[in-house]
């Protein structure tokens, strides 16, 4: 296997340690809470800029709107909580206040998808990714482990306008290195082949690695692994290339399968080269306590799902599902 497991950290931790790295770059950075400091570890800011620090409570709205004020007062404003409430406690405000004004707010997602664990359905946001990719203005990165979230976040910083990042809460595996290629609007691929593609985003990135091994190992299928970690802009290239060189493509996110990035995937597939789809991801419905790998096999969304539904893609593939162009006809379309 290409990649290796270098150990486990939480993704939450690279934004942490990204905000503050940022904080000595940028004097006009300012970091407003939400009562969870210490869960998504905007505390690691707050400790090291304590003046540039706000604090307002439970209060998702306020602390969105005030912001958007900061960062037409010329702050780099960053907001940050459970992702269940930094979309959609305040959807109204992340519309109307950041996105509709175009302002430079960072909206950091924390504690997403089922793995938050024993909180339970209401704090596992399963559906942010298909609401906040359809907001103008709005860059969407849902990066895969702890070192590719803390250069997402620095990313972002640096990119003017408004974006939101989706992170977790538990330890996950490690693969990138500081040596990696991050760059928003780029995903990058893994490992190459050409008999199917399979497009993730955060942690089941890794969990694609790991059905590519089996894959090629027990059953000789040679799978393109493609991170996409930036969900908006998509990088309507790299997908169109996977769709037109493998000819079929399995997606796979801890998110609902409507309107997240399979939808997104979908969408680029559908106008530049169609080819057959499956989607991994939660299929709608909401989850439940537990710990967080329990509630990933029961919601089906492991390496064994990617791999089941690669070999249902081929079947699919090999009845004779074609592209109703020749290659050499595509345009590639950027929207």
């Amino acid at each position: 296997m290409k990649y290796q497991n270098l150990g486990s950290k939480p993704t939450r931790n690279g934004f942490g340690i990204a905000l503050a790295e940022m904080g000595e770059k940028h004097n006009n950075l300012v970091v407003i809470g939400a009562d969870v400091t210490g869960s998504v570890l905007t505390s690691f800011f707050k400790e090291k800029f304590p003046e540039r620090f706000i604090s307002v409570g439970v209060a998702e709205q306020n602390a969105t709107t005030v912001a958007a004020g900061l960062a037409l007062s010329g702050k780099i404003a960053v907001f940050s909580s459970y992702s269940a409430f930094s979309a959609f406690r305040n959807a109204d405000m992340l519309r109307v206040s950041v996105a509709y004004n175009d302002v430079n707010v960072k909206i950091g997602g924390g504690h997403a998808g089922v793995t938050v664990g024993p909180d339970g359905a209401t704090h596992q946001s399963l559906e942010e990714i298909a609401f906040v990719r359809a907001l103008p203005n709005m860059t969407l990165v849902v990066p895969a482990d702890y070192e590719e979230t803390r250069k997402a976040t620095i990313a972002v910083i640096e990119k003017p306008g408004p974006a939101f990042i989706r992170f977790g809460r538990p330890s996950v595996p490690m693969f990138t290195t500081p040596e990696s290629v991050f760059e928003i609007g780029k995903a990058n691929v893994l490992t190459d082949g050409s008999d199917v593609a399979i497009v993730a985003c955060g942690h089941l990135v890794w969990e694609a690695l790991l059905a590519a091994d089996i894959l090629e190992s027990k059953h000789g299928i040679k799978a393109r692994v493609i991170n996409n970690h930036t969900i908006k802009p998509i990088d309507v290239k790299t997908i169109t290339d996977a769709s037109i060189q493998c000819g079929a493509i399995v997606t796979a996110e801890e998110h609902q399968v409507h309107g997240g990035l399979g939808g997104a995937v979908a969408e680029v597939v559908a106008k530049n080269y169609p080819c057959p789809i499956e989607f991994v991801g939660m299929r709608d419905e909401f989850g439940g306590s537990g710990e967080p790998d329990e509630l990933m096999i029961k919601y089906g969304m492991t390496h064994k799902e990617i791999v089941m539904s690669v070999f249902k893609v081929l079947e699919r593939k090999e009845k004779g599902f074609v592209g109703y162009r020749k290659v050499s006809d595509v345009p590639i379309s950027d929207n």
